[in-house]
């Protein structure tokens, strides 16, 4: 297995299967417990990631009128200092 990763809790690998079977080994310290395998693309899960960025619209709703009133005076005190000759 390549890129074979291993800690107390996880054991962790990269693979490229050369067919649809793969016999996979199990450490003896996880034998008679339950466990979770997950199967993925690598080059799919990073197409998923491209399509999840977030637009501004996204967070419509994030803040109550109180922090956004807050935060939007903070703005603007900001930009005038900008204004300010130093």
């Amino acid at each position: 297995m390549e890129g074979l990763k291993k800690s107390n809790n996880m054991v962790k690998a990269v693979i490229s299967p050369e067919k649809s079977t793969y016999l996979l080994p199990i450490p003896a310290n996880y034998v008679g417990k339950k466990i979770e395998v997950l199967l993925y693309s690598i080059d799919e899960l990073v197409e998923t990631k491209e399509k999840l960025a977030k637009k501004p619209s996204d967070f419509f709703g994030s803040l109550n009128q109180k922090e956004g009133d807050k935060f939007h005076t903070y703005i603007n005190q900001s930009r005038m200092e900008w204004d300010r000759n130093i």
